[in-house]
């Protein structure tokens, strides 16, 4: 694959030697033993595609972003989403942060899987009137502390570093309450702008709801877009919101050693961490050090003896764990260890055997391309380097670019990985790297960016030669949001406030026509957008990539 050319880095890129295969499929049942637990010990928890996330949706990691902050280039801006598919009008409780749950953003800088730097956020419930009123609100709201409020929450973030010591930045920070409507809350921006927290040395946070940024069309379940691609170009996620966590921090604190100038590519990665059982994989046991997976973060006990914190949800890359994993794996995958990932046979073997282009081939006749696929190796589970091994020659995003990373410990593991050292776009294509734009997914992920479209294209071959698959072009009709994204800090759009059946299409709160879910590219007189025949023998093949989207994205059960 061809690419433009990249920021010079300090040091050669080093092989990646760790062998893909062992015994992981010990480690895999090992952490397949949280879904036998029951709701009560929180493991029943999962990314909602996997079979057991429905019963705790506030656990439920949406997506993952990572990029360097386009006005504030000497920082990086890290999104975790979580509570997919929320109605604006889901009242009377809305939808509050877990108060029992820990949520994280997982920074790997060495490339051996751990995290060197992990994020945790904890929320408190804080209610005016619980005995003579069941309103959120009970008047018009204003300010985050309004009386009004009745139903309010704040947060503690704490950082963990890499031996493991924590520090508390930001104690009853207050966090945006969820949109009731226009008029309970007739100046959100307002709220959510009193909820941005400035962090001590550098940095911001925000906490609250945000219309859902990421975009695709998910009627993929009805014989893959109705089995002659027609019904396409509905954005499926519009008008509905997410409960967000936005991080912007300044480079140095997420580089290795803290210099991003020697080791600017990280690896990043999203948990929701639940009190319960304690279930680990045989190769966490006894392990600490770093923050994270199986160490004090996640297997400590608390003051009261017995229970700890585990992992129940996990996002890195997005739609990994929709079309890469087996339906037989997908609830352990979420409480799997990034460091464990190369071990694990059957799902590695995926990677390189992927299910997808066959379910292309066998329903439209598009070839699959040939197998092992290395080059997706690489853009999952080692990053893109010139000597990672891979059929893709370019340096881009794997951690063995940093000058301080030693080969011997690096490890294939499935995170998100972010070359810090590109600078933003001034004029962003949606295909990213794809696209010429080095600064787009697969290097890190920036909200706009098309990874529906980008990753179809990779599963059917196009970072092997780097060209777009002319069969898929066309992609799945949705490029881009219901709703245009910020210029600044915290970048989501604001929430949507009307119901997403809600008749009226022109509503600029955040209707959508009834029964479109979302119509993209709507004429005036309303009707289905054409696809062009030209495009149509594999343009929405997203169908595949939609079928991609089975992990958060849902039906309403």
């Amino acid at each position: 694959m061809q690419l433009p050319r990249t920021p010079r880095l300090p040091v050669p890129a080093r092989r990646a030697e760790r062998p893909m295969a062992g015994m992981g499929v010990l480690a895999l049942l090992a952490a397949a033993g949280l879904a036998g637990l029951t709701p009560g010990t929180s493991a029943a928890s999962s990314h909602r595609e996997a079979p057991l996330i429905a019963g705790d949706p506030r656990a439920d990691n949406t997506d993952v972003y990572a990029f360097v902050s386009p006005d504030k280039p000497d920082t990086v801006t890290l999104v975790a989403n979580w509570i997919p598919f929320e109605e604006p009008n889901g009242g009377p409780n809305f939808y509050p942060f877990a108060d029992d749950a820990h949520y994280t953003i997982k920074i790997d800088s060495d490339g051996d899987g751990k995290p060197d730097t992990t994020y945790t956020w904890t929320f408190a419930n804080h209610i005016r009137d619980d005995a003579n009123q069941f309103l959120y609100n009970t008047g018009v709201v204003k300010t985050l502390d309004d009386p009004n409020l009745n139903f309010r929450q704040t947060y503690t973030l704490t950082v963990t570093g890499p031996d493991g010591s924590v520090k508390t930045l930001l104690k009853d920070a207050p966090a945006a309450p969820s949109n009731v409507g226009k008029a309970s809350m007739p100046d959100y921006a307002s709220l959510r702008q009193q909820a941005i927290v400035d962090l001590p040395g550098g940095g911001q946070t925000y906490a609250g709801q945000a219309a859902d940024p990421f975009f695709l069309d998910l009627r993929v379940f009805d014989l893959l877009y109705g089995g002659n691609l027609k019904e396409t170009g509905h954005n499926t996620l519009a008008g509905y919101n997410v409960n967000t966590i936005v991080l912007q921090v300044p480079k140095k604190d997420l580089a290795l050693k803290g210099d991003a100038s020697r080791n600017p590519v990280i690896g990043v990665w999203s948990t929701t961490d639940r009190k319960g059982a304690m279930v680990t994989s045989s190769g966490d046991k006894g392990r600490e050090g770093k923050g994270g997976e199986g160490r004090k973060d996640e297997g400590r006990k608390d003051d009261k003896g017995g229970e700890g914190w585990h992992q129940v949800s996990r996002l890195g890359n997005p739609l990994v764990n929709e079309v890469v994993v087996p339906l037989k794996y997908k609830d352990a995958f979420n409480a799997l260890a990034p460091e464990n990932d190369h071990t694990v046979t059957p799902v590695v073997d995926k990677v390189k055997d992927p299910i997808v282009p066959k379910l292309i081939q066998s329903i439209y006749g598009i070839p699959a391309p040939a197998t092992p696929r290395n080059d997706l190796v690489e853009i999952f589970l080692t990053g893109i380097s010139k000597n990672s091994g891979g059929p893709i020659q370019a340096d881009l995003n794997s951690q063995l670019l940093n000058a301080d990373v030693s080969k011997d410990k690096f490890t294939p593991a499935e995170e998100l990985r972010l070359n810090m050292a590109v600078p933003p776009t001034e004029s962003p294509n949606r295909l990213g790297v794809l696209g010429q734009d080095l600064a787009g997914f697969p290097n890190g992920r920036r909200l706009a960016d098309d990874v529906v479209d980008i990753e179809l294209q990779a599963l059917e071959g196009a970072a092997q030669t780097g060209k777009i698959v002319p069969a898929l072009a066309a992609g799945d009709g949705v490029n881009a949001p219901d709703h245009a994204f910020g210029k600044h800090f915290p970048y989501v759009a604001l929430p949507n406030t009307a119901a997403v059946n809600q008749a009226d299409s022109d509503n600029p709160g955040g209707g959508v026509a009834a029964g479109f879910g979302g119509l993209v590219g709507m004429g005036k007189e309303g009707s289905f957008p054409v696809v062009a025949a030209s495009a149509l023998g594999g343009g929405v093949l997203l169908s595949g990539a939609g079928l991609l989207a089975l992990r958060r994205r849902r039906a309403a059960e």
